[in-house]
């Protein structure tokens, strides 16, 4: 437990020193704590004196114990707010800061990073585990280092009148103590396991509605949903069951410490019958334990919630200790865009991906990309934007290599039309100007003319202000293409990168499409990520590429007279373009 506290202090980083000086003001504050009931004890022991005749008891003296405890009580106030003031924020501070570091980590990750995790785990870590920590990391850092501090000011007070109490609580302390570290113990091993069950149900959660429309089309809507209720209902049994063992270990616990302010009565009655201890000290001792042990009954729920952060903190290591593209780099300014790749080559986990490919690009030129599926054409464009760092070989844009230069320069220089496309949750305005927020209207609707989507935006209720679903949902996939093309040309950015946009739309689309890539591509150097052949028979260059490596090369009319991939693949096409239903 103290090892997870030690833990969450050194997660709050430049905060430590508040962190400290929140636990001295709580030590203070638990010292104020135990003065007032021996006030009390003073008054009750005069009161005694004076009812048996041993002495009077004077207005003075009472009036003076009165204003003792008041000065306590408000001690007792003013220590509390001072560590609230230091400790109670941080968490709120530093959560904020995390997701401001963890953004800028995801930023600069490779895209290798979002295919090893799943969605819903770094989701979960963003916003479930940093909102647990938000809520609960200090609070119950607080909560046990309190009720420690706590019971060291009522032991150390009653060590002051009974050193055999003392010793009896002290004793009864350390009893409970393991038990408290046994259910610690429990509570890291489930915590893991809950932490699983609970990402397999986000995950299930986003997997049934991502896929939702091929559940529907399948007729698989009962068991997809048997299958996500299975998920619920896994995270519920190993809750239950979780719960279950706590129970057990914190009923021990308990135990110890109600068995131990019995013993403290026993002994007290005994030393009070024997003289030893005065009527008042004894009650005055006897409500310091309870005091005592109901703060200590506080520290399961604590620490068990605790070892819950231990999760979360481990999971937001993980976000936190990826490996990112290095952007210890310069801002460039480019003059020309001719694009060299050299001696190229990229693994990913271990398994070659691109294999020393060499290749040029001049300025204002065109280079088409085809190959199999699988073989590495969109992982080659993937590299020249630095979504991925090369591990061999360079690629260098105007003689630079692309790694002297910061990511969000190179891709000043960069536009991208993805096949699929990703829109925005938010207006078709501000989708359209993503990637030029200073653009004025009417640029954002010459753009939108250019890409041939401006007619169909003004058709819509709310024109340039309709909001989009997610993912731009409500939108066909033409239409949302073309919006990704007018995005392209508000941007533009003197290099194109084409995974070719009409691989699946409908021939008025692909009409459509087209002369919005003509308006993008105008003036640009072009790479072409090519799945219809008949759409890059233009190209200036056309590299082929099979399993990673680049295994022909030249213009259409060369490749087409040499035995190889393209050759096959243009009877492909030939045979398919008479393709029809028998």
């Amino acid at each position: 437990m103290f090892t997870m506290i030690k833990r969450i202090v050194d997660w709050t980083g430049s905060y430590k020193k508040r962190f400290y000086w929140g636990i001295v003001w709580s030590l203070l504050e638990n010292f104020f704590i135990a003065f007032p009931l021996m006030g009390a004890a003073y008054v009750l022991n005069l009161m005694l004196q004076d009812t048996a005749g041993l002495r009077s008891l004077h207005t003075k003296e009472a009036l003076w114990a009165l204003l003792f405890m008041v000065f306590c009580v408000l001690g007792r106030f003013f220590f509390s707010y001072l560590r609230a003031v230091f400790q109670e924020s941080i968490a709120y501070e530093k959560t904020a800061e995390e997701r401001i570091e963890i953004g800028d980590i995801l930023k600069r990750v490779s895209l290798g990073f979002f295919d090893r995790h799943k969605t819903g785990d770094i989701a979960g870590a963003v916003t479930t585990d940093l909102s647990a920590l938000e809520l609960y990391a200090m609070k119950m850092t607080d909560t046990v280092i309190g009720a420690y501090l706590q019971t060291l000011a009522m032991i150390l007070s009653i060590l002051f009148f009974s050193w055999k109490v003392a010793t009896v609580a002290l004793v009864g302390v350390l009893c409970s103590a393991f038990f408290q570290r046994r259910l610690v113990k429990d509570s890291r091993k489930n915590t893991a396991v809950r932490q699983k069950a609970n990402d397999s149900m986000i995950n299930a959660t986003l997997q049934f509605i991502r896929g939702i429309t091929v559940i529907k089309s399948y007729g698989r809507t009962g068991s997809a949903v048997a299958e996500l209720q299975k998920s619920f209902s896994d995270q519920r049994d190993i809750n239950i069951k979780i719960e279950n063992d706590y129970m057990w270990t914190n009923g021990l616990y308990q135990l110890s410490l109600k068995l131990t302010s019995v013993a403290i009565a026993f002994m007290v009655c005994l030393q009070t019958i024997h003289g030893e201890i005065s009527l008042p000290i004894m009650l005055m001792i006897v409500i310091f334990s309870f005091v005592m042990f109901a703060r200590l009954e506080t520290v399961t729920t604590a620490s068990h919630t605790l070892e819950m952060m231990r999760a979360a903190l481990d999971k937001l290591q993980t976000i936190k200790t990826a490996n990112y593209i290095d952007e210890d780099s310069k801002d460039i300014v480019l003059n020309n865009f001719d694009i060299s790749y050299q001696n190229v080559s990229f693994a990913y986990d271990h398994k070659n991906v691109i294999e020393n490919v060499s290749f040029s690009l001049p300025e204002n030129s065109t280079l088409a990309i085809v190959g199999p599926s699988g073989s590495g054409k969109t992982t080659l464009c993937n590299l020249l934007a630095r979504f991925y760092d090369v591990n061999h070989g360079s690629i260098s844009i105007d003689g630079h290599d692309i790694r002297e230069m910061t990511c969000d320069t190179l891709l000043q220089y960069i536009s991208i039309v993805f096949q699929h496309v990703y829109l925005f949750h938010d207006t078709i305005l501000n989708n359209i100007r993503f990637g030029r927020p200073e653009a004025s209207i009417e640029e954002i609707k010459e753009a939108a003319k250019k890409a041939a989507c401006h007619e169909f935006i003004e058709n819509l209720p709310n024109g340039y202000n309709t909001m989009l679903g997610e993912g731009g949902s409500t939108l066909s996939g033409g239409e949302k293409q073309r919006l990704s093309i007018a995005r392209a040309i508000l941007k533009d950015a003197p290099i194109v990168i084409l995974d070719e946009a009409t691989a699946s739309v409908d021939p008025e689309n692909e009409h459509l499409i087209q002369q919005a890539i003509s308006a993008l591509v105008k003036g640009k150097t072009l790479i072409v990520i090519a799945h219809r052949l008949n759409t890059i028979q233009f190209a200036d260059n056309i590299l082929v590429i099979d399993q990673g490596k680049l295994v022909q090369q030249g213009t259409h009319e060369q490749l087409i007279e040499e035995e190889g991939i393209y050759k096959d693949f243009q009877k492909i096409l030939n045979r398919t373009s008479n393709w029809q239903l028998s």
